[in-house]
């Protein structure tokens, strides 16, 4: 499963390549949530999959939706179409596990009940590699004239904390429930949330086989697949260690990049690679609980 989903998740920028030069992007996120709520309702009605109970519930799925959908997938798209490189993009939200391993480290210092969720040496120690790795993998990016704005700067951090809000807020106070059902109210969230927002955009969609190809990958794979699995995944296991797989993303893009459009592998991407990999295995092995 994390392998499967680094590698949709790690498509979301090559969508964007494809489809946003030809659509305004909160444009583009309201239609792409609408589809997703439509496939996932028609899911939902042929497994008769069950819905979450009471509306405490439901206001926590709204919450992380609008975190998880609209806030990261807006301040990413925003910034991408904005200008910002793919690279600098993926470096600042790639920060994420950063992020996570701080607040969980904060939340849980001088808690004795807590000790399994405290961040140890050995999980800062693949953080750290991880983060060099992540910086090597995308510091070929630097110095291209890539357009840094004040705008597109804070999109990515404003992405960035939603990201790492929706996840923490999820494994907080979530409990249990469909993926399907959940997935629904939070894209109805998200939709909520973009829908006003995007009437303030004046570029129409120009419907072309890129557009088109790149709403039916982020409908079908990215959201149906992808946001399911790290809901899943948020679920199941620490928030550290899943988070910490969002550092093989970049590596995973140049990859598909290298494949899709012929850009350049470089030693420098083959060796950020391989600390960011050896990275993510050092938190998600210290995060393992140990036997008594």
């Amino acid at each position: 499963m994390p392998a499967v989903f680094v590698l949709i998740w790690s498509t979301g920028f090559i969508v964007a390549k494809y489809g946003l030069p030809y659509a305004p992007a909160l444009t583009f996120l309201a239609i792409r949530f609408f589809l997703s709520i439509v496939c996932f309702l028609v899911w939902i009605a042929l497994v008769r999959a069950p819905w979450p109970q009471g509306r405490q519930q439901w206001l926590h799925l709204a919450v992380t939706g609008a975190l998880m959908h609209a806030g990261y997938l807006g301040g990413v798209w925003i910034a991408v179409k904005s200008g910002m490189g793919s690279g600098l993009t993926a470096l600042i939200v790639g920060l994420q596990p950063v992020l996570t391993a701080l607040w969980v480290s904060w939340m849980s210092s001088g808690d004795a009940g807590n000790a399994q969720t405290r961040v140890s040496p050995r999980q800062w120690a693949g953080l750290a590699l991880g983060l060099g790795g992540l910086l090597l993998v995308v510091s070929r990016k630097f110095g291209t004239g890539t357009e840094v704005t004040t705008l597109t700067l804070a999109c990515t951090v404003f992405a960035l904390f939603s990201i790492t809000a929706g996840t923490l807020y999820q494994k907080r106070f979530m409990k249990p429930t469909d993926v399907r059902t959940a997935n629904v109210i939070q894209l109805a969230a998200a939709f909520v949330v973009t829908l006003p927002l995007a009437l303030f955009e004046s570029e129409a969609i120009t419907w072309n086989a890129h557009v088109l190809g790149a709403m039916a990958w982020s409908v079908l794979v990215l959201t149906l697949g992808g946001s399911s699995l790290l809901y899943l995944l948020i679920q199941r296991g620490a928030a550290t260690s899943v988070t910490s797989l969002l550092y093989l993303v970049p590596p995973a893009t140049a990859l598909m990049a290298w494949m899709l459009f012929d850009e350049a592998i470089t030693v420098t991407t083959v060796v950020g690679t391989a600390f960011t990999a050896l990275g993510v295995s050092l938190v998600v092995r210290a995060a393992k609980p140990t036997a008594a």
